[in-house]
């Protein structure tokens, strides 16, 4: 497991994470517009780039696809959520390797089930992935505040995981689903490793 490098400095360090974080989830939400803006002017060529599953060339579609989407709606309905859980991963200190994870896990999940005629884009796969992490970091770091964060982030959001079931045609389940799969992977490899209690033996401590 990846330790918790996060050290407390001074006061006003929380506010400056804060801003961070911010500054993080804008700059993602800028580049996503920027690249659909393009996309719009090359008349959609762009999203051709996607995952294509079982094909050797279409491994590269799970680097790029999370930066594609059909149109400005479909971006839009993966920012509303994207960046509000995105933010609070930002703050959780292990931004990159718990959207590293979810990132490939999704990716592989797609490539390997979805079907083979078609082409699969968007970032929901991610933000699944950034939404199980919420969810169940806290019973991974034994940590009684983050149980509850992940409640909230239930009762908030909990709602969207029913996408990661088989039912609306044209939405990728499969990238839902092993994204959502992802966030728990990331979870358990960015968990804080907990000091062991001191063991008894014989009256004494050792």
């Amino acid at each position: 497991m990846i330790p918790d490098t996060t050290s407390p400095t001074k006061p006003d360090a929380p506010w400056g994470r804060w801003l961070s974080a911010v500054i993080a989830v804008a700059v993602m939400a800028a580049v996503l517009f920027a690249i659909e803006l393009i996309d719009t002017v090359m008349d959609g060529r762009l999203d051709a780039h996607g995952i294509v599953p079982r094909s050797w060339s279409g491994l590269l579609g799970i680097l790029w696809a999370p930066f594609l989407h059909a149109d400005f709606a479909h971006l839009v309905g993966n920012l509303l959520p994207g960046v509000v859980l995105g933010f609070f991963v930002v703050l959780s200190g292990h931004a990159v390797a718990v959207t590293a994870v979810i990132w490939v896990t999704s990716g592989l999940g797609v490539w390997l089930i979805s079907p083979s005629d078609s082409v699969t884009i968007g970032a929901s796969g991610i933000v699944f992935g950034w939404l199980t992490f919420l969810i169940v970091r806290g019973a991974f770091n034994r940590d009684v505040w983050q149980v509850l964060g992940g409640i909230v982030v239930v009762f908030i959001y909990g709602g969207i995981l029913w996408g990661a079931l088989p039912g609306t045609a044209g939405v990728s389940w499969q990238g839902h689903l092993f994204g959502a799969i992802g966030g728990v992977l990331a979870a358990a490899v960015t968990a804080r490793d907990k000091p062991e209690k001191p063991a008894l033996d014989q009256g004494g401590f050792r």
